[in-house]
């Protein structure tokens, strides 16, 4: 190679490495000039927006230069490390501590949410439909606030009752006064209610009955209850139970009776079913002869034959004679006159003192 190709080449290389060195200085300088340049930033600090002129280009420096710190729970637009432009927007959101009380438990949790609902959203803090939130979700919320959660939940459950049986009584003739007996027994019905119980923080706060159902109905007690008079053994020898003043003669009475039926016969054959001059004509049970102001007919097993009785409203007479039709408590007064006796008719509700043997004498 000669010499003048030698330094052709030489010269070629030199020119290519100034030309080199030239672009890399160039670029050095435009870098230089870059990252030097006075940049205009929009910084949005809790909603608020400031224009900042700097000459970082990193996002850390930025906010070192403008005294803005980042906290761990505090959120920003773009990473601490990325490279800024002049016409960036960099909002940055401080996070605010509460007070949250809910299932029971209260901690302090750090949100930058400025309302209740969305600070519980951003929590992932999920509302059942009847829990309670003090305060309202729309509420705004400041540092320092207390939430409070109430978890309510509602319990529904069946509770079977006894349904008390009612008893009925029923009066029965063929049982005596002062007796009871059981006809039917009665059974208890059952009931079954639905209660609805509130639990608050899975503490019971309420409980209410949301309806009811009678399952079985309840069956009554029927009791037969005695109306029956008792039949009274009266002998001679019978204590009197009392005295009593009637018409100025006092006398001791055996037994009173209530609500007695008096009706009235003759002698003559309608009654007796005897003419006048056939044997027994006239005569009593007993053998008397019937007389008008004494003799009466009664029912032995209710007043002893040969005793004597006061009859309210008519006087002192003798149960000296029987009839098939007398029985219980009914007396059928002699009266002489046929038609008298049967004008009479029947009279109910009389009052009769029974006396005893003997006719008791005026005072």
């Amino acid at each position: 190679m000669s010499f003048a190709l030698r330094w052709k080449h030489e010269n070629l290389r030199l020119i290519l490495s100034l030309a080199l060195i030239s672009i890399a200085m160039t670029f050095m300088f435009l870098v230089l000039l870059y990252g030097t340049a006075t940049k205009s930033v929009s910084v949005v600090v809790n909603g608020q927006e400031t224009i900042v002129h700097t000459k970082q280009w990193v996002l850390q420096r930025l906010l070192d230069e403008q005294a803005i710190t980042i906290g761990e729970h505090d959120e920003i637009s773009s990473a601490l490390t990325t490279k800024i432009k002049g016409g960036d927007k960099i909002v940055i959101e401080h996070a605010s501590p509460i007070q949250l009380t809910a299932d029971g438990k209260t901690t302090t949790v750090y949100t930058t949410a400025r309302t209740v609902e969305s600070a519980l959203q951003r929590l992932n803090i999920a509302l059942g439909e009847n829990d309670r939130i003090t305060p309202e979700p729309t509420a705004a919320l400041g540092a320092g606030d207390e939430v409070k959660i109430v978890r309510v939940t509602k319990v529904t459950e069946e509770v079977s009752e006894p349904i008390a049986f009612e008893t009925e009584k029923k009066s029965d003739a063929n049982l005596l006064k002062g007796k009871e007996q059981v006809v039917q027994e009665g059974k208890e019905g059952v009931l079954v209610k639905k209660k609805e119980k509130t639990f608050e923080d899975g503490v019971l706060v309420a409980e209410a009955v949301v309806g009811e159902e009678v399952q079985t109905e309840s069956i009554s007690k029927v009791v037969a209850v005695g109306t029956k008079n008792p039949v009274v053994v009266l002998s001679a020898s019978s204590p009197s139970v009392d005295e009593v003043s009637k018409n100025g003669v006092t006398f001791g009475y055996k037994q009173i009776l209530k609500n007695v039926k008096l009706t009235a016969y003759s002698a003559d054959a309608a009654s007796t079913g005897k003419d006048e001059g056939a044997y027994g004509y006239g005569k009593t049970y007993t053998g008397t002869t019937v007389t008008e102001g004494r003799t009466i007919a009664v029912d032995p097993k209710v007043i002893p034959l040969g005793w004597w009785v006061y009859i309210e409203g008519l006087g002192f007479r003798r149960a000296e004679d029987i009839g098939s039709g007398v029985k219980g408590q009914m007396i059928d007064v002699y009266f002489e006159d046929h038609g008298y006796a049967n004008k009479f008719g029947t009279k109910q509700g009389y009052t009769v003192y029974i006396v005893g043997p003997k006719k008791p004498s005026e005072n």
